[in-house]
């Protein structure tokens, strides 16, 4: 894998000029319209980066659930391989329901992840509703595991076993604003990350945090309209936590 900064393209390939590191007191952002799955293969490890990210749902590519498998395995071997071997992927998942069987989407990052040549530097837990809530569907809670090839974990690390309050949540499928932040300073105080990458960004949760945290950020997003949003999505520092 070689190391390529990916900064060039615009959100439909022209090229054009970045703000990303052109201003130190405003944080850059940079949104690319493309699947980011190829986007990934081209572009190689993004320097300085911590990659934070949330795979689709089997639901949300089209796919049936065994070729879903090997599709989500691929991409998140991607992302363990975007980002430099000292740094860290992070990865937000919650588990699926199909033909009355569940399937663990935290073992596949961390099986994807092992399979890269990475490990868990920790497993976390987000409540998605109130502990002790009967739940239907989906689940009432989300994996939060980081993985790196390189990185150790500290021995005290400033993140809660369950994170209780994940913050309010711009999509229903995004992320909370507070559990983003959690992944985003331990990006920059513990992995060394200048920028934040997500290559499924949505509507850019996790972008806007980065930003509110002194970070760059770089998202990719399929959807325009999602795309769209998520270069503009910004949140107070107030909803950090």
């Amino acid at each position: 894998m070689h190391d390529s900064p990916p900064l060039r393209d615009g959100p439909d390939g022209d090229e054009f000029r970045t703000d990303i590191g052109h201003v130190a007191s405003q944080p850059g952002r940079v949104v690319f319209t493309a699947d980011a799955i190829p986007w990934m293969e081209t572009r190689g490890r993004i320097p300085g980066a911590c990659a934070i990210t949330s795979l689709p749902d089997v639901s949300e590519v089209g796919l049936d659930l065994p070729s879903w498998r090997r599709w989500f395995l691929r991409a998140a071997g991607l992302v363990v391989n975007s980002v430099p071997d000292e740094n860290a992927a992070i990865f937000f998942q919650s588990d699926i329901k199909r033909e009355g069987a569940w399937i663990d989407k935290g073992a596949m990052i961390i099986r994807a992840a092992e399979d890269a040549g990475a490990r868990v530097l920790f497993h976390k837990i987000i409540c998605r509703r109130p502990a002790g809530m009967l739940t239907y569907g989906r689940p009432g809670y989300t994996h939060l595991i980081a993985v790196s090839k390189a990185l150790r974990c500290p021995d005290i690390l400033p993140i809660p076993d369950v994170i209780s309050d994940p913050g309010r949540q711009a999509w229903v499928r995004a992320m909370g604003v507070r559990a983003a932040a959690h992944a985003v300073r331990f990006a920059r105080d513990h992995a060394g990350a200048r920028v934040i990458f997500d290559p499924f960004c949505g509507v850019g949760t996790v972008l806007a945090v980065a930003n509110a945290l002194g970070l760059e950020a770089i998202g990719v997003e399929k959807a325009r309209k999602r795309s769209e949003q998520s270069r503009l999505l910004r949140v107070g520092a107030d909803e950090l936590g």
